[in-house]
């Protein structure tokens, strides 16, 4: 178990003792125009105090409190700060279409916004259609102008305020505190309720798998789940600093920077990283050097030597020289980017979550028993079943615990739909392996039914077909006969590389699906000219 990590019952004991323990401690650091900004512990803190003394004097103590904006400091400092309230937090995406945010501000019941400058502008010129909401504070503003409000001068104001009010402001652990709307590839908002309780289990039991955490860089959007609860606030219980990343363009620049030992990504990322360097080795025509120094390496591994950092430190300073650990979650891992990160002394592990679990369901833990095959092991709080296992033991995955969502928001039938007996339905398919590590195999909504009875998880032969070096992006559907039935398999591709020859894609394709029974096999391949839809989390909207 990692060294700060008590068992807590609110966000608030956790900052208290954070800030106790540790003062000093670097908490954050970030650009602001050319300087690099530091703050310690006792700063943020002080800071989150401040901010919530101001919203208590305004009547704001309890209320729903929305968010959206990029990836920043004064988001932090939002989120922490109604964390410690006994308000809710809601966390709205940057991505979203005007009309998305103004229907969500007005479901979540929202009475505050707090946003970037880019979006007050938004809410202004459509300030009649939020009625619930009175106050809407601005990251960038200087000065307030009536329900406009300036986020600094709130901070200044609440420094000269008693903080007696708002410190003892206090939530129901089992009631709701974050609201997060999710709509997946279908396209329908859910807003998740999720406890202080379901956070605090998934801080408590996520930092007893995994042990690296002394300095991370946050890249991924605040408002997932995943970066917000697994980056910023277990940081927050592991005393470690978040360095915050200004641009996805500028990640790696960043990771040189910043030096961090981990980072939480999806696994885009990671197979980027391996694309890049493995292009640099056959530049510089040292395949062979690398292969050799792999096989060296891992033999002195097995007589307990471990050289994977002296070895291969040219590639290790293309990461800043200090990580080692890359989470990745969202989409399975490529067991052989997996190996390479392996061979080369990174750990790369995966997990399972879902926001409805707040998020972490299982992760591979940071020691031998990682591999890239599985999502790992559940959390020590929940427990898991499959729900009506085929003969080759897939089903949909049920899990139960203390970081299951409470519901979903004003939406009694879709929780009495997804939660049975205790039990959550994730919606996700998989299967336990011996170890009862879980494998995922794909989402119960895209799975493909044939005519003789077979099920299908396009997800598996997407993977397979998208490590082509020229298929950008694929989707594998069903070809349906005059019935409606399934009876073969069809992949659209978006292929980049105009110059690739089409002749040659039948045949790459049955090469590396060839191991796979025949009912596996594409019978159809057709082309687009444009990458596909995407939802806001970048995942591909299915037909």
């Amino acid at each position: 178990m990692h060294k700060h990590n008590p068992l807590i019952r609110s966000i608030r004991e956790m900052m208290e003792i954070a800030v106790r323990d540790n003062p000093e401690q670097l908490s954050y650091q970030f650009q602001k125009d050319e300087d690099i900004v530091s703050v310690s512990m006792r700063a943020f803190y002080e800071s989150a105090e401040a901010l919530g003394a101001a919203l208590t004097e305004l009547g704001f103590g309890k209320a729903h409190i929305a968010c959206v904006g990029e990836n920043s400091y004064p988001w932090i400092q939002t989120f922490v700060t109604v964390l410690m309230s006994a308000g809710v937090f809601v966390p709205l995406d940057k991505e979203l279409p005007v009309d998305q945010m103004i229907y969500l501000l007005n479901d979540s019941d929202s009475e505050v916004v707090f946003c970037s400058e880019k979006y007050e502008k938004c809410f202004a010129e459509r300030r009649s259609e939020i009625p619930n909401v009175k106050k809407i504070v601005c990251f960038e503003r200087t000065a307030d102008n009536g329900d406009f409000l300036s986020f600094e001068g709130l901070i200044t104001h609440g420094a000269m305020l008693d903080k007696t009010a708002y410190d003892s402001l206090r939530s129901d652990e089992n009631e709701l505190k974050y609201l997060v709307y999710t709509s997946g590839t279908t396209g329908v908002a859910k807003g998740v309720m999720l406890s202080e309780h379901n956070i605090v289990s998934g801080i408590y039991y996520g930092l007893k798998v995994s042990h690296i955490y002394e300095r991370g860089l946050a890249v991924l959007p605040f408002n997932h789940t995943y970066e917000a609860v697994c980056e910023i606030l277990v940081s927050i219980q592991a005393q470690a600093t978040v360095c915050i990343n200004d641009s996805l363009r500028h990640v790696l620049k960043n990771i040189q920077f910043y030096k961090p030992a981990h980072i939480y990504l999806v696994p885009a990322f990671s197979d980027l990283f391996y694309d890049k360097i493995h292009a640099s080795i056959r530049k510089q025509g040292k395949e062979k050097k690398f292969q050799f120094a792999v096989r060296l390496s891992n033999f002195l591994r097995k007589i307990g030597i471990d050289l994977r950092r002296k070895l291969f430190k040219e590639i290790h300073a293309q990461f800043g020289g200090n990580l080692r650990r890359i989470v990745c979650g969202g989409a399975p891992i490529r067991p052989e980017v997996g190996k390479f990160f392996d061979d080369i002394g990174i750990i790369l592990t995966g997990g399972y979550g879902i926001t409805e679990c707040s998020p972490l369901v299982s992760v591979n833990e940071d020691d031998s028993t990682n591999n890239f095959f599985s999502a790992g092991h559940r959390l020590a709080c929940l427990e898991w079943r499959i729900d009506k296992p085929s003969s080759d033991g897939i089903g949909e995955i049920c899990v139960k615990g203390d970081v299951v969502m409470l519901g979903y928001y004003k939406r009694p039938d879709l929780t009495a739909e997804a939660i049975r007996e205790g039990w959550f339905y994730t919606g996700d398919y998989g299967y336990l392996t011996e170890k009862d590590e879980i494998v995922i195999t794909g989402r119960k909504k895209n799975i493909i039914i044939m005519s003789n009875g077979k099920n299908i998880y396009p997800e598996e032969l997407e993977l397979r077909i998208s490590k082509l070096p020229y298929v950008t992006e694929v989707v594998v559907s069903g070809i349906k006969n005059e019935f409606g039935e399934d009876t073969g398999l069809a992949a659209e591709l978006y292929v980049e590389d105009e110059g690739v020859s089409r002749e040659n894609v039948p045949g790459d394709i049955a090469r590396t699906l060839s191991d796979l029974p025949s009912y596996k096999r594409i019978s159809k391949i057709t082309y687009r000219q444009e990458p596909f839809p995407k939802t806001t989390t970048n995942k591909i909207k299915r037909g």
